[in-house]
């Protein structure tokens, strides 16, 4: 089984509402899991999951970049927050060769449990509407 087949297999298994925009690529929405536009990416040997958290507000980076950093230290088994723009992402990268659904699943759930139980916390870094 291909990589492709393998992450196509592993999504309905695991029962999850998914889109496939282009090939290698996936974007996941399970409520109940915590994932919100979550995109699987393949590339090469490596599957890369990305979740957008939330957008790094205009006043009080330097303290929402330390909470990250804290809560990637303390809190996060599988994957670490980043920013890449203006947006804060949670990030999990696996190796598509070897990667089995008891991996593949937990990478999901790590980061669906990350945004539930990190949301109070980034919530006093949030841009107001």
């Amino acid at each position: 089984m291909t990589p492709r087949e393998k992450i196509e297999s592993y999504l309905v298994r695991l029962a999850l509402s998914f889109q496939q925009p282009t090939a290698g690529t996936w974007v996941v929405s399970d409520a109940q899991r915590g994932l919100h536009n979550l995109i699987i990416a393949l590339t090469d040997s490596l599957v890369v999951m990305r979740m957008n958290v939330m957008e790094v507000p205009a006043t009080g980076k330097e303290q929402l970049f330390e909470q990250l950093l804290r809560l990637n230290a303390a809190d996060l088994v599988h994957g670490a927050y980043g920013i890449d723009g203006r947006s804060v992402i949670l990030i999990d990268t696996l190796e598509a060769e070897g990667m089995g659904l008891e991996e593949f699943e937990s990478s999901l759930d790590a980061i669906g449990l990350a945004v539930a139980q990190h949301y109070r916390i980034l919530s006093d870094y949030r841009v107001k509407a």
